[in-house]
């Protein structure tokens, strides 16, 4: 797999790349947000496999690394992990806004890079059903044509489109597929296992982590922060709203 390391210290570059190459990754390496944007230009990578991977230190000398991560998003596609010394929710929230696929927080474990690096590879690669099918998306078996209301929210499975007194909200796909899990059942407790499973595709616990993150920004979006109730050392349930 090709994979994209924006990171300006050298040694600290250098010290991951070779770390990476080891598990079977061709790493190029851009040092500042710039040269990670031309690296993802379609003229730069002709005749060569696209990247799976952009791994995003935050910390750059030439632009803002949430800036960077915007202009990603805007080229393509490719999930971004940002590698980041901001620990507090609402930094890793704004940057899930703005597209990314998951975070690590620094100090680090290579062990848990590399298992986020998998993992985010493997969710990028595999269908969902509603993309495909047009069906409901995680947890099916409702009538997709049929939007969900739950008081003043609106949620129209096959355009993915969610809505509140009429006003559309936008969400990133993660948050759409938690949302739309989680509503298809109003009042049902789903099990923390059981929501990554069915949203992120894998097992992996330390997902657990983006999960909260995915949660506590809906509750931002939607402005509703009664809506999905936390059930201690269970997971999580939506509460439907009043009409």
């Amino acid at each position: 797999m090709r994979l994209l390391l924006v990171e300006d210290d050298d040694h600290v570059a250098a010290a991951l790349s070779a770390i990476l190459k080891k598990h079977g990754f061709d790493v190029t390496h851009a040092r500042n947000g710039e040269e990670a944007l031309q690296a993802l230009l379609p003229a730069a990578n002709a005749g060569r496999a696209p990247f799976g991977v952009v791994l995003l230190d935050l910390g750059l000398p030439d632009q803002d690394g949430y800036q960077v991560c915007g202009k990603i998003r805007k080229l393509t596609t490719t999930p971004v992990i940002m590698v980041t010394a901001r620990a507090d929710v609402r930094s890793r929230i704004h940057g899930l806004n703005l597209g990314a696929d998951d975070y690590v927080v620094k100090p680090y474990d290579t062990g848990e890079l590399l298992a986020r690096i998998h993992a985010v590879s493997r969710r990028s690669l595999a269908p969902d059903t509603d993309d495909a099918t047009g069906a409901a998306g995680p947890g099916g078996g409702t009538d997709a044509a049929a939007p969900l209301r739950l008081g003043s929210l609106s949620i129209e499975l096959p355009t993915r489109r969610v809505s509140v007194e009429g006003a559309e909200v936008q969400l990133t796909r993660k948050e759409f597929d938690l949302l739309a899990l989680l509503a298809q059942r109003p009042g049902v407790v789903f099990r923390r296992e059981q929501i990554i499973s069915e949203v992120w595709r894998t097992s992996w616990e330390g997902t657990g982590r983006t999960l909260e993150v995915h949660v506590a920004s809906l509750r931002a979006k939607l402005r509703m922060p009664a809506l999905i109730e936390t059930v201690r050392g269970v997971g999580y349930r939506l509460v439907a709203p009043a009409a």
